[in-house]
């Protein structure tokens, strides 16, 4: 893990850096990523910045707005990450879209389909949830469309399409720091979710043959 120098008393934003949490897409995951943007870079003429291939993630949380704050901010986010307790989940993204325009550009993203979206956003709640209790409010924690972002940049026709589903396990959350106009971000921080509990499975045969034999009835005369 590498850090920056900042002060310990640093209560707001140093100058350039940001915070957000996220979660980080496998090795093969990545690799298909990249895949479907070079697809559509080709067939949409898309252009722009591409995003590293290290450097893919779908957030989740931004830094919260301090408003209590009583550590440096890097410590009150390192201090509520810890505090996180939700569950695993797969993340799955089925679609490929362009967004509305952002400071002249037009990010190319890969969207979650709707299980990837619930579980994401309980998880993002959560995250909200601990940094309220270190001083740090996030606003519109339900305003929320999961999703990577490829590139930056501008492409001729609208894109919205479906793709073949692109998955992975999520065992982690992260907590990256972000360097304004350098593409560059850290990633400071990790915890791990737990395993969610396997749906019971209920054998219907066995609990009919466990169940009590019912007397015969008499035909009434």
């Amino acid at each position: 893990m590498q850090a920056i120098s900042t002060s310990p008393s640093q209560s707001e934003l140093a100058p350039g850096i940001n915070y957000f949490f996220a979660v980080m897409p496998d090795d093969i995951a990545r690799s298909e990523i990249v895949a479907v943007g070079e697809r559509f870079r080709k067939s949409h003429r898309v252009s722009g910045s591409s995003v590293g291939i290290d450097s893919l993630h779908l957030s989740l949380c931004p830094m919260g707005k301090p408003e209590r704050q009583r550590q440096p901010l890097e410590s009150a986010l390192l201090a509520a990450a810890g505090e996180v307790r939700a569950n695993g989940f797969v993340a799955s993204l089925d679609s490929a879209m362009r967004f509305s325009a952002r400071d002249g550009q037009f990010p190319f993203v890969l969207c979650a389909d709707t299980a990837t979206t619930e579980s994401a956003l309980q998880l993002r709640k959560a995250i909200a949830a601990a940094q309220s209790h270190v001083g740090l409010q996030v606003s519109g924690v339900s305003s929320f469309l999961p999703h990577v972002t490829l590139l930056q940049g501008h492409a001729v026709d609208a894109i919205e399409e479906s793709i073949a589903s692109i998955h992975w396990h999520v065992h982690e959350f992260v907590l990256i720091r972000s360097f304004f106009g350098q593409s560059k971000n850290e990633v400071i921080g990790r915890w791990p979710l737990a395993i969610a509990p396997e749906p019971e499975v209920h054998d219907l045969l066995a609990e009919m043959a466990s169940m009590p034999e019912l007397p015969d009835l008499l035909d009434e005369e």
